[in-house]
């Protein structure tokens, strides 16, 4: 049994994730995840995106969310399975008062540990080691451009476009952003 599991604060987003399985424990198989959303996560505008070249999974263990897939919510409750295809937008989010718990997997793990890890700079860096409070402002929107294009094999932005991601990212990379 593994007792030395990595959270990943991204509580200014709304969410917590527990790395269960890595990459490397799985010989890239899969990337195994315990999410807590935390009420009200992903409420205002929740980045609808793909995964190109990976299959995911989501197994709510607790409470109740809602998932859009394709173009059209939907939702979900203790016990509900979802697994979203290769290439299909999706996002997720928590409407309710309660702390939502879920399994999710990204199949295969590709580099989808090291971009939630660089989530986690990031935020520490827009909210000076969270000392300040997380807005989606355009120094954020930038560092977070630059974070997404480092990722494409990974994770590409639908809403907001991509075309704006990248090109925030390539702006980002100009001016220098280090995360």
């Amino acid at each position: 049994m593994k007792t030395n599991q990595k959270t990943l604060d991204m509580r200014p987003l709304g969410m917590t994730f527990t790395v269960l399985k890595t990459g490397a424990e799985t010989n890239g198989q899969s990337l195994d995840l315990h999410w807590d959303l935390l009420p009200g996560c992903n409420m205002k505008d929740p980045l609808v995106h793909t995964h190109p070249n990976a299959i995911e999974t989501y197994e709510i263990l607790e409470g109740e969310m809602e998932f859009f897939v394709k173009n059209k919510w939907i939702t979900a409750k203790k016990g509900d399975k979802l697994t979203v295809p290769m290439g299909v937008a999706h996002t997720f989010r928590n409407p309710t008062d309660k702390i939502v718990k879920v399994y999710n997997t990204h199949q295969p793990a590709l580099k989808m540990q090291e971009y939630f890890e660089d989530v986690v700079k990031v935020l520490d860096k827009v909210t000076n080691q969270r000392t300040k409070e997380f807005k989606m402002d355009f120094n954020a929107k930038l560092y977070l451009g630059a974070l997404m294009s480092q990722y494409r094999n990974d994770i590409i932005a639908v809403n907001p476009p991509d075309f704006a991601v990248r090109i925030l990212g390539l702006i980002g990379k100009l001016i220098g952003i280090k995360y």
